[in-house]
Order: C-alpha cells, then sequence, then structure tokens
C-alpha cells in the first residue's frame, strides 16, 4: 500500500529534548546494521511507527546523551563529537530521525508527517524502546527544534539541553505574520517547496539541492565533496522528500497534521518555558534563518548559558566546531 504523506504547515519562528538512562535490556529487539564510521555497525530498535536506525558510542550504563540532526544533514555531523562524549564515559546515541538514512516507518500506510510534535515524540518513543527515563538532549536546526519541544513537554525526562540556535518552538498561527523582505528571502526554500515544482525539483535534484543549502547556511565552511557525500547518502530515504516537503508546508499551514498530535501542538503555540538546565550555542557566520539571542534568552528559566562559537562558525555547528559543542554538552550536564 502506497504511503500517504499528510499535508502539514510551518511557521516562520523557528520550532523546536538527556543524561541518565537504565541500565536495562531494550524494551525492542535491537539489531545490527551496514557500518558507518567511526562508530561502526548501526543498530535498529523498534520505537512508536519507526524502525529507528542510529549509531551508539560510549559505556552502556554512562550517562546518555542524545544528539539529533537537522536538514539537510545526518548523523555525519556529530562524527568528532560523539567519540569525543563517549571518550568521557558518556553513553552516546545518534538516531536518524524519520525520513533519513536507514530510518523508516513500520508500515507502509503510515502517513509521512513531519510536524514537530511528531518530530519530537519520535524521540521519547526511542527513549521508551530502549528504556532510558532521562537523557541530555543536543540538536541543531530540526534536531534543536525537537530538543526543545521534548523540554518543554517532557521535562522530566531531560537531564540538560544544548540547542543551537536557541528557542525554536513556533506553530501554524505564528507563521502567518509576514516577515521584513531581507528576511522573507532567507526562507525562499519553503515557498519553493509549498509547490509541485519544488517537491519535483527537490525529488530530482536532492543532492544538489542540499549542497547548495550548507553552503549558504555556512558561508566560511570549507567542506570537501567526501564530506558532503557522506552526509548526503542519508537524503536517499524514499520517504525524505515527503518528509522534508510536509514539515515545510505544515510551517505555512498548508498542510494539516494529525489528530493525534493535535493537543501536543496546542501547546507548543502558547510557546511553553524551557525549565531543564540549558546551553544555547550560535555560529557567528550562520547563514540560515536563525532568531537573536536576546529574543528568546528569557523562554528559559532554569539554569542557562548563552554562548557565541566565534571563527567563521556557521549552521552546522557540531561539526563545524566539534570541541566547542562537546564542551557545551559536557558543561550542561553539570549546570
Amino acid at each position: 500500500m502506497k504511503r500517504t504523506y499528510a499535508a502539514l504547515a510551518l511557521s516562520f519562528a523557528a520550532f523546536a529534548s538527556v543524561a541518565q538512562a537504565e541500565d536495562q535490556p531494550a524494551q525492542a529487539p535491537v539489531t545490527q546494521a551496514a557500518s558507518q564510521a567511526p562508530w561502526g555497525a548501526l543498530k535498529h530498535v523498534h520505537a512508536g511507527v519507526l524502525d529507528v536506525a542510529y549509531a551508539e558510542m560510549g559505556p552502556a550504563n554512562g550517562p546518555v546523551v542524545i544528539l539529533l540532526h537537522g536538514w539537510p544533514y545526518d548523523i555525519h555531523s556529530y562524527t568528532q563529537v560523539a567519540p569525543a562524549l563517549a571518550a568521557k564515559g558518556y553513553r552516546v546515541l545518534v538516531p536518524y530521525a524519520r525520513g533519513y538514512g536507514q530510518t523508516r516507518f513500520l508500515s507502509d500506510s503510515t502517513v509521512c508527517n513531519a510536524e514537530p510534535a511528531a518530530l519530537a515524540e519520535d524521540v521519547i518513543d526511542f527513549m521508551d524502546a530502549l528504556h532510558i527515563k532521562q537523557a541530555e538532549l543536543a540538536g541543531f536546526d530540526w534536531g534543536a527544534r525537537s530538543a526543545d519541544i521534548v523540554a518543554a513537554l517532557w521535562p522530566e525526562r531531560v537531564k540538560a539541553l544544548v540547542s543551537v540556535s536557541g528557542y525554536l518552538i513556533g506553530s501554524q498561527e505564528s507563521g502567518k505574520t509576514p516577515l521584513p523582505p531581507k528576511a522573507e528571502l532567507q526562507w525562499w526554500y519553503q515557498y519553493y517547496f509549498a509547490t509541485e515544482r519544488g517537491r519535483a525539483g527537490y525529488d530530482k535534484y536532492r543532492h544538489d539541492f542540499a549542497k547548495q543549502i550548507w553552503q549558504l547556511a555556512s558561508p566560511s565552511w570549507k567542506f570537501d565533496d567526501a564530506t558532503f557525500e557522506t552526509s548526503a547518502q542519508a537524503l536517499d530515504n524514499p520517504d525524505q522528500v515527503a518528509i522534508t516537503v510536509h514539515n515545510y508546508r505544515w510551517r505555512l499551514d498548508l498542510a494539516k497534521g494529525e489528530t493525534k498530535y493535535a493537543a501536543l501542538e496546542q501547546r507548543l503555540a502558547h510557546f511553553p518555558a524551557i525549565t531543564v538546565p540549558t546551553i544555547t550555542l550560535e555560529g557567528d557566520a550562520n547563514g540560515a534563518p536563525h532568531p537573536l539571542p536576546e529574543a528568546y534568552a528569557k523562554k528559559f528559566t532554569g539554569k542557562y548559558q548563552f554562548r557565541l562559537i566565534s571563527g567563521g562558525i556557521g549552521h552546522n555547528l557540531p561539526e563545524e566546531a566539534p570541541q566547542a559543542f562537546t564542551r557545551a554538552v559536557i558543561d550542561a550536564d553539570h549546570l
């Protein structure tokens, strides 16, 4: 049965999720998959509606850190961060989000929904499947949004939070507010994805599209072709186009979400405060749309720090400045 994809929408206010685990066997059976450096073979676990592919490093009984990637990136954004944290004694988990890499829906009839609440609940389902009661969450882009949402709605599950670009929780209603032309220009791709031409174009030129986003979002980062292609393979997931288009159409209220997430989205529409210990990061050369630190600081009501990472650091901060990102994860754990 061909999978349908729910028409969802987007909002211009960015949307928005780690360190204690129970040393228990996984609730769902965990299997091994193809080898990927530096973490070796990926693991798989059934979590909610997904078969989640994820990397794992570090001691099984260590405090848990879950690293969440963004679009159009993948788990290789954490190629240096994950081993560094594992060497410090953390159990590091790096899952592929729905629509990326080897992660798949368990049923072909599942709606390809990428509204923020669905992506955030995937994190909770992943933790439940591995019997992880509490973890530190760290992420950027879509991953930071999911981390923010989990921290806001399920604070008891989050020991600490590291979020690139800060508070990224938004709503469809907030997305109806026009921005100044210069700000609107930065969101060109969401308007492209609002058209069927854009959907077809992204499907046909997926890698070229992603490389352009990388270059625009990190104008000072001189990544090589091998680095890009290693990550871009994750975009060959059969659900990638539907998930990406769905996410951005949802923000513009051009697509509807699923009823089961409606209550969560209503809570998020009130922009809940984040109470867990948090460090937010921003690169000094981030070319992607992002809020100003002073605009969101008051949304973090617990122990809180903001760090500007200098040196021409762009949007993919954990890969461009792995030492700074690793330091933030360790420091947030001890706030």
